[in-house]
């Protein structure tokens, strides 16, 4: 499906076993612009993925065979498309085991499409990998080096290579989601502030359709074990109790 913009030049896959709300998602994504394609469950969804490369991809949290949990954690091993959980179940406990998962955002049904195209223009607002330029093969790169005006981050064993969309610690690579990536990014770049929830959220997400803190919650821990954090050591993000998180001066 392309939308009313002309060529597509976004890619979108919809999971979704209720035929309306699929019909419903893939209308809306075609009007942004989207190229759009779908599967009814988790495995053909995750074959999808793989062959058509998405930016995009929304999925049902309760699916059949495999569900949404597990199917997005195949689709993490083979691409950075942000992913949207929708789920049926408004409780924490499923928004959280969503997000580990490394889910980027999560919708409640009943949706609104206006709910829906807001928060996919928050996530297209971040920088992303240029339209066209898919999945390169698994082979090793040097790390970045500061060149032609590319914004590169340091702090101790941490290097950021903003406009390459690369992270690292020491010379080994991190496999970072994109939201990961924009939250070490943003704390990266300014050091020695303390962060509020609230301000990553509006730094990151921004949008005012996103108010759960506990994005950031999960998304920290997670991209602290990415980053090899472990007992005894000096954290690389350091929290600060009631306020927020920081880079930890001690980790450089």
């Amino acid at each position: 499906m392309v939308g009313d913009e002309g060529h597509a030049e976004r890619r979108a896959v919809v999971v979704e076993d209720d035929e309306d709300i699929r019909v419903l998602i893939e209308f809306t994504l075609g009007t942004q612009g989207f190229d759009v394609r779908a599967a009814a469950n988790g495995l053909d969804g995750v074959a999808l993925v793989r062959s058509f490369d998405p930016d995009l991809v929304t999925l049902d949290l309760g699916l059949p065979g495999i569900d949404g949990i597990e199917t997005c954690r195949r689709i993490r091993e083979v691409t950075d498309a942000y992913v949207v959980m929708i789920t049926a179940r408004d409780d924490e406990i499923d928004r959280l085991l969503g997000l580990e998962t490394g889910a980027d955002d999560f919708l409640s049904k009943p949706f609104s499409i206006r709910e829906l195209k807001a928060r996919v223009n928050a996530l297209f607002r971040r920088p992303r990998r240029s339209p066209g330029a898919r999945q390169a093969d698994p082979v090793a790169s040097p790390a970045p080096a500061a060149a032609h005006g590319h914004e590169i981050l340091q702090h101790g064993l941490l290097r950021v290579d903003v406009d390459g969309r690369r992270a690292f610690r020491a010379d080994d690579e991190l496999a970072l989601t994109r939201t990961e990536f924009d939250l070490l990014a943003e704390l990266m770049r300014n050091p020695a502030r303390v962060w509020t929830r609230e301000a990553l959220l509006r730094s990151v997400w921004g949008t005012e359709w996103v108010s759960d803190t506990h994005l950031v919650e999960v998304h920290i821990g997670n991209l602290r074990r990415k980053l090899g954090e472990s007992a005894g050591a000096p954290p690389f993000i350091k929290t600060v109790r009631g306020v927020g998180y920081r880079m930890d001066s001690a980790a450089t």
